[in-house]
């Protein structure tokens, strides 16, 4: 190699979702390989040309900040009992990981699915909270979560065919599913934290989620080597990850990487942190039963049959948003 300079080694590996959208069926091919090693080997990967406007990504961003920058009993005003933070605000501390008991260092707000008229029962699905300061906060985040429901979809066919499994076999369950948009906002550390770092180690709930780049630095996976890798989203990359639920499906074959958001040097605990992740969920009565063809005398049977509803409830309970 001339001279000196090496180029920093990317954590995860990177995939063009257009090549699986419009490609070629060698480069659909292509793209169904990489992805799904990816999804076997760590869990997470980058994904660019991914269908979801940058124009309406930056707008959700600033709208988001203004909101998070209203007075606490402004947004207090938004945070709705007895929803589990499903919708709506949630104040900063109330939300910890499964294994800790201390609150993570956030605030955040969430959008869910609203379905038609007559499609299922609308008790399953609590209107979404628009915030009366804010009207454009709350429609941005509603096309927002219909542009990642769509690339969301799109990956899961992928994940469809390296499961080898009809190319649609997604759609049903997703179509109506309980999907969630979140705008999570980290402030400004402003005393030593009591142990907590601003998102403690932890795996999603879902099939997979979609996050576009954060505001600031921080998000770390955890290797297969027990060794913690920082996650830096070039420009308009978006990284997608596989939750527990897509891990129990398939058996322990896809990976539900544990990660993590770091506080930044003591320097930069003025800044503050916003993230934009979309947790992508199936309806509720989807049997996560693990599919047969996981199975094997080397990976034997894993998990108990469960509905995605039951285990939703069950995680909501471990981590502090319901009793």
């Amino acid at each position: 190699m001339c001279g000196s300079f090496t180029m920093k080694k990317r954590a995860i590996p990177l995939v063009d979702l257009s090549e699986f959208t419009q490609g070629a069926p060698g480069q659909r091919e292509a793209f169904v390989s990489k992805l799904g090693n990816a999804f076997h080997e760590i869990g997470f990967v980058g994904v660019v040309n991914h269908g979801i406007p940058k124009q309406l990504i930056d707008d959700f961003y600033a709208a988001s900040k203004a909101f998070f920058a209203l007075p606490q009993e402004v947004k207090k005003k938004y945070e709705i009992e007895g929803l589990a933070g499903q919708r709506g605000y949630t104040s900063f501390g109330k939300e910890h990981a499964k294994h800790s008991t201390v609150a993570d260092l956030k605030e955040f707000f969430q959008i869910g699915q609203e379905v038609e008229e007559g499609e299922v029962p609308p008790e399953h699905y609590p209107p979404n909270v628009v915030v009366e300061e804010q009207p454009e906060f709350s429609k941005l985040g509603r096309q927002l979560y219909e542009a990642f429901e769509k690339s969301g979809g799109e990956l899961l066919r992928a994940i469809a065919i390296h499961l080898n499994l009809d190319e649609k076999y997604f759609d049903q369950y997703i179509h109506n599913g309980n999907s969630i948009l979140r705008a999570i906002f980290y402030p400004p550390i402003t005393q030593e934290p009591a142990s907590a770092i601003r998102a403690e180690q932890h795996e999603d709930i879902n099939l997979i989620t979609l996050l576009v780049g954060a505001s600031a630095g921080g998000l770390q996976v955890l290797t297969k080597d027990n060794e913690w890798l920082e996650v830096v989203p070039e420009q308009d990359e978006i990284v997608i990850n596989v939750g527990d639920m897509l891990q129990r499906l398939t058996n322990n074959y896809l990976k539900s990487t544990t990660h993590r958001v770091v506080n930044p040097p003591k320097e930069e605990w003025h800044n503050p942190r916003l993230s934009i992740p979309f947790f992508l969920h199936p309806r509720s009565d989807m049997d996560l039963t693990c599919l047969k063809a996981c199975v094997t005398d080397e990976r034997p049977l894993a998990y108990e049959p469960i509905t995605a509803g039951e285990y939703l409830n069950e995680r909501l309970r471990e981590i502090g948003l319901k009793k």
